[in-house]
């Protein structure tokens, strides 16, 4: 398998390929670190913000065959906590989203990794995996980040938010 640049590489450990884990750490990691690194700059100097970082459930539990976009989905946890302890102080909050299956594109392309023959059984296998029967929808995970930015969360600091349909549980 080579690199996968639309979507995640679904290999194990063993046969991941190293460029596309170098690709998935400069997106995931490196990509949420700069963010951080520069617009807490402002939001210092404002003295105030919110930061809504995306994770995954891949970055909360094991999840055969993505070690490395589930590693850097853990990495984006830590970076969120380890943020909202430095900021807290400084009137700016840090959480993450934590979606599960999401009804897009990268899905799709997941479906197909795991079974090229038939994408619809992948699906209809994923989904069995929902305590709530579905994939979640991007309008789900939106209004999570919407609750977390607003007034209402105002009290909310260094959590990973879970979208995740009972996954979880």
């Amino acid at each position: 398998m080579g690199l996968c640049p639309r979507h995640i590489c679904v290999a194990p450990i063993t046969d991941y390929p190293s460029d596309s884990l170098d690709l998935i750490i400069d997106v995931n990691i490196k990509g949420v670190f700069y963010g951080l690194k520069y617009v807490l700059r402002v939001m210092k100097e404002q003295g105030f913000g919110s930061i809504i970082n995306t994770s995954s459930i891949a970055g909360l539990k094991g999840m055969p065959n993505t070690s490395a976009y589930n590693a850097s989905k853990a990495a984006v946890i830590a970076l969120t906590k380890t943020a909202a302890v430095e900021y807290a102080g400084l009137g700016i909050r840090v959480n993450a989203v934590c979606p599960a299956l999401v009804n897009t594109r990268m899905m799709r392309s997941l479906e197909k990794e795991f079974n090229p023959e038939d994408s619809q059984a992948a699906k209809e296998f994923l989904t069995k995996s929902v305590p709530l029967g579905r994939y979640s929808e991007p309008k789900d995970v939106s209004e999570a980040v919407l609750f977390l930015a607003s007034e209402k969360a105002s009290f909310i600091t260094g959590i990973a938010l879970e979208v995740v349909g009972g996954m979880t549980a």
